[in-house]
């Protein structure tokens, strides 16, 4: 199979971000360049295996791989068999740099996707975006982008030389999102997770930029805020309810990451 989808690029450029062009190839030909590509690429391999060269290094890309190789960065791949699937996606925008800078994408990159099936559901919706609307179908192509950045982020960002760490995370986080209402301490997400308190931390941090309990916090605030639009319960109720040790102390932390107090949001909004 091979297609290579290079829309009209019209007024979409004055997106900040938008997909310049995307393609796969089933057997996968020798690529070399010297001087780079013009724009970031993100490409992965779902079938077969190949070859990339990197800074002198010679990297093995094997299925369920995922490579990010920044604009004008010299490389080179090839295939090692007769089938080397490659799927390859190219965006641009006039913050396609920082998006991708946010979702650590600045530097190459080459990372196992533990869920490719995702990103290829994503994929062909830009695919068939693009087909069936030769208009609009960019645009929307475009926010299938996103959505493909979003997923390939997630999938790294908290990947390591195992699938362990993110299994350790999401049992604290599926704890946190089931018993958010009752008292959490980091002694029992250390028991759900199976880590300790310094590496459960760690992997906090890394994720979500923030401590454990202050997830908790935060965790607790948005399911706070769809009491208040969504309920006629009291303050003191919807701080009970969210797990919250007193009311004082819900509005205290409501207005320090919200910045207005729950009665103001509950009016407001």
């Amino acid at each position: 199979m091979f297609f290579c989808d290079y829309p009209i690029i019209r007024d979409e450029k004055e997106l900040p971000l938008y997909l310049l062009n995307m393609g796969q190839h089933y057997c996968q030909d020798h690529i070399i360049r010297t001087e780079g590509y013009p724009y970031p690429q993100i490409l992965y391999c779902t079938k077969g295996s190949g070859t990339l060269l990197l800074d002198g290094e010679k990297i093995h890309i094997p299925p369920c791989t995922a490579i990010f190789l920044p604009a004008y960065y010299p490389h080179e791949y090839y295939p090692e068999e007769d089938i080397w699937d490659i799927h390859w996606v190219v965006p641009a925008g006039y913050a396609a740099e920082d998006i991708l800078k946010h979702f650590g994408l600045s530097k190459p990159k080459i990372f196992e996707l533990n869920e490719v099936k995702t990103a290829e559901h994503i994929f062909r919706k830009m695919h068939e975006a693009i087909r069936a609307d030769r208009v609009f179908g960019n645009y929307r192509a475009s926010g299938y982008l996103y959505d493909f950045l979003i997923e390939i982020y997630r999938q790294t960002a908290c990947s390591g030389t195992s699938a362990a760490p993110n299994t350790a995370l999401m049992k604290a986080v599926d704890h946190i999102n089931f018993s958010y209402a009752s008292p959490i301490s980091m002694d029992d997400l250390c028991s759900v997770s199976g880590v300790s308190k310094q590496y459960l931390c760690l992997l906090f941090r890394k994720t979500f930029n923030s401590r454990p309990m202050e997830y908790i916090a935060k965790c607790r605030i948005q399911k706070a805020k769809e009491l208040l639009t969504g309920s006629d319960m009291t303050i003191e109720e919807i701080a009970e309810a969210t797990g919250f040790c007193t009311s004082s102390y819900f509005c205290k932390l409501f207005k320090r990451y919200e910045g207005i107090t729950p009665t103001h949001f509950k009016n407001t909004f």
